[in-house]
């Protein structure tokens, strides 16, 4: 698993628009990534849009299903980078983001460490943060202490549910409604 590269859809690294650094100097935050898993255990695939549905997730990621009964509790992941690289520092490595197996990676913004905030990506998409998206132990298959480095603060991430559908895209704005 370490090393090993996503399949990449349309993936590219780019400055950030004027736009984009308002809205990081406002205190808003930017979404910097986002990844899918189509089969559970499956190379992460890094998009540069995609659609979110209350019924699907992300859509073609297996997690986001919404299932007959179910919370949906754990629909879409987020992660902080600046917690994703203070994690990997600790252990001495550099690992891209996708590693983590996280939807959505944001800049610039704490995600709220409180189930029931809401956020809002781009202008359509509303997550409902649920619960706190706790390291599984393969983290340590990656790199031996990931997981122990991703434990505190929530720096794993959070788990969110979706409200409202819509597209969203690497440089949408994300805020915090509530």
């Amino acid at each position: 698993m370490h090393g090993a590269a996503p399949a990449q859809v349309g993936f590219a690294r780019r400055e950030s628009s004027p736009g984009e650094r308002r809205a990081n100097g406002a205190g808003l935050g930017v979404l910097s990534g986002i990844a899918r898993k189509p089969v559970r255990r499956a190379p992460m695939v890094v998009l540069n849009r995609s659609e979110i549905t209350p019924a699907l997730g992300i859509v073609g990621d297996c997690r986001g299903v919404l299932k007959p009964g179910g919370s949906g509790k754990r629909q879409v992941t987020l992660m902080e980078r600046g917690d994703w690289e203070a994690a990997t520092a600790e252990l001495g490595v550099t690992l891209p983001w996708w590693e983590r197996r996280c939807n959505l990676l944001v800049d610039g913004l704490d995600l709220p460490q409180r189930p029931g905030a809401r956020l809002r990506i781009g202008h359509d998409v509303v997550l409902k943060v649920t619960v706190e998206d706790d390291p599984c132990t393969r983290m340590d298959a990656v790199v031996p202490g990931l997981f122990a480095a991703l434990v505190p603060d929530w720096r794993g991430g959070a788990c969110a549910r979706v409200l409202s559908g819509g597209w969203i895209g690497v440089g949408d704005v994300i805020e915090v409604e509530q």
